[in-house]
């Protein structure tokens, strides 16, 4: 299977030409020309290694680089830029890049430091991800048994919480009321599902901006629900 490569770039001919060199390196390449969208990329995962401009409209690549790395997505980021002053190479790898290459760059060269990292990733050790999760305004400290919503506590009972944490592991699937029973509460499939349906409206009414109009945790018409950290 080939790697997948997401590179976010704004100068169009430097991105087609990269574009084409790596595919023809045998990588699957998805580009973006914006922060925004870049950023919308990278935090749908599944991706081997981020190529990530600092200088891009909307989010430059230092705020993507730092949102990316602050939900726990450890993909190897290589940084890209016309800066070649010592403080932006270090604050890029401080907010948590693996590497720097200033331009203009050989293609030889970003070529090799990919693979490098690529090397490096697949030798690594497996790395815990943050115990945080955030989504929207909330984080879920889920060793702390703590939620924020907009940098102010929230109070869950123990279901609601083991409900949140059920969602959270399972991002973007669709989950029946009796798999929600069964996994959080430990009954039987044949339970009232109306259980389930009363803590997810609880949830809502918490954590989500609108609880009329979720972003986050959503009904699926004659399936149950759904949790969307990203929407």
């Amino acid at each position: 299977m080939n790697q997948r490569l997401l590179l976010i770039e704004d100068e169009t001919t430097l991105s087609l030409l990269l574009r084409e060199r790596l595919e023809r390196e045998g990588f699957s390449v998805e580009t973006c020309t914006n922060g925004e969208q870049g950023l919308t990329f990278a935090l749908k995962g599944g991706f081997d290694i981020l190529l990530l401009d600092i200088k891009l409209p909307g989010r430059n690549g230092f705020d993507v680089c730092r949102e990316v790395r602050r939900h726990g997505i450890n993909v190897p980021i290589l940084m890209l830029t016309a800066r070649g002053d010592v403080k932006d190479r270090v604050k890029g790898l401080n907010l948590g890049a693996d590497d720097y290459l200033p331009k203009p760059f050989e293609v030889s060269e970003l070529l090799a430091r990919i693979g490098a990292l690529l090397r490096r990733a697949k030798n690594s050790p497996p790395h815990l991800l943050e115990p945080v999760f955030c989504f929207g305004t909330v984080a879920v400290d889920l060793n702390k048994v703590e939620v924020l919503r907009g940098g102010l506590p929230v109070e869950l009972t123990a279901k609601e919480f083991g409900l949140l944490r059920y969602f959270i592991s399972h991002p973007d699937a669709r989950t029946s009321r009796e798999v929600l029973l069964e996994q959080v509460w430990g009954y039987q499939r044949t339970a009232n599902t109306r259980t389930v349906d009363v803590h997810v409206a609880q949830l809502r009414q918490k954590l989500e901006p609108d609880p009329k109009e979720p972003r986050h945790i959503l009904t699926v018409y004659r399936s149950g629900y759904k949790f969307v950290p990203f929407p």
